[in-house]
C-alpha cells in the first residue's frame, strides 16, 4: 500500500497557547512558544515511524507528538531553528517521494459560533478540555477539519489574530477539532483568521470518506 501525504503544516511561530496545549497532551519533547513547528499526517498510520526516523536522523528537530491511530499517523517536530524544521520537512517529503502540494487540500467539515454559552454547556466542556476553561456567557468557536492535522494551523492563526482562549484542539484522527472561547468580537476575528488559513492551503482535492 502506497503511503499518502494527508497533511503538511509548517508553523513558523508556534503561539503560546498552542505550545502550552502540546505540552499538556504530548509525551515527547515539550515545545516552547515561538519555535518553528511541523505537523505531518499520513496514511497508513504505521508508516509514520519511518517518516519520523528520517526527520530525526537527518536534522536536529525534537518530536513532541507521535500518534498511530485507526487509519492515520501524525507527528509534530519543532526547533528554535526554522531551517532545521524546514530541512526535516524536506527530508520527509523526499523519503515519501512527494512534494508539499501533494498533501490533501483541507476541508472544513463544520464551523460554528455559539454566542453567550449556557452555564451547563460550559461546565461540560470544562470537564473534557485540555486547555483553558470556558466561562458561561462567553462565545465559543468550534471548527472541524479534514484531515485532522490542519486544526493546528487553524488554532495557531486564530491565536495570532485575536485575544481568545484555546479550550481544546485535536490534531489526529478522522477529523481535527478546535474549540476557542472569548468575547463575541474577538471570537469573530479568530474564526475569520482560522477559516482563511484553512482555505489558503494548496493541495489535492480528495474524495471524503464517510465515518
Amino acid at each position: 500500500m502506497a503511503t499518502s501525504l494527508r497533511a503538511y503544516v509548517f508553523l513558523d511561530s508556534l503561539q503560546p497557547q498552542l505550545a502550552a496545549h502540546l505540552c499538556t497532551t504530548c509525551r515527547g519533547y515539550f515545545p516552547v512558544p515561538f519555535v518553528a513547528s511541523l505537523f505531518v499526517e499520513i496514511a497508513p498510520g504505521m508508516a509514520i515511524h519511518g517518516v519520523i526516523d528520517v526527520a530525526l536522523k537527518q536534522t536536529k528537530v525534537q518530536p513532541a507528538t507521535l500518534v498511530v491511530e485507526r487509519a492515520y499517523g501524525m507527528l509534530e517536530v519543532h526547533s528554535e531553528d526554522k531551517g532545521e524544521v524546514r530541512s526535516a520537512g524536506d527530508a520527509i517529503l523526499a523519503h515519501m517521494g512527494v512534494a508539499e502540494d501533494d498533501r490533501h487540500k483541507p476541508r472544513i467539515v463544520s464551523n460554528t459560533i455559539i454566542r453567550a454559552i449556557e452555564p451547563m454547556h460550559a461546565m461540560i466542556l470544562d470537564k473534557i478540555r485540555f486547555g483553558s476553561m470556558i466561562e458561561p456567557g462567553q462565545s465559543l468557536f468550534i471548527l472541524e477539519t479534514e484531515p485532522a492535522a490542519y486544526a493546528a494551523l487553524a488554532a495557531n492563526e486564530a491565536e495570532k489574530a485575536a485575544n481568545v482562549r484555546l479550550v481544546d484542539v485535536m490534531t489526529f484522527g478522522a477529523f481535527g477539532r478546535l474549540y476557542m472561547c472569548g468575547s463575541e468580537a474577538e471570537i469573530d476575528a479568530a474564526a475569520s483568521a482560522a477559516i482563511e488559513a484553512i482555505k489558503s492551503v494548496k493541495g489535492k482535492d480528495q474524495v471524503s470518506k464517510q465515518y
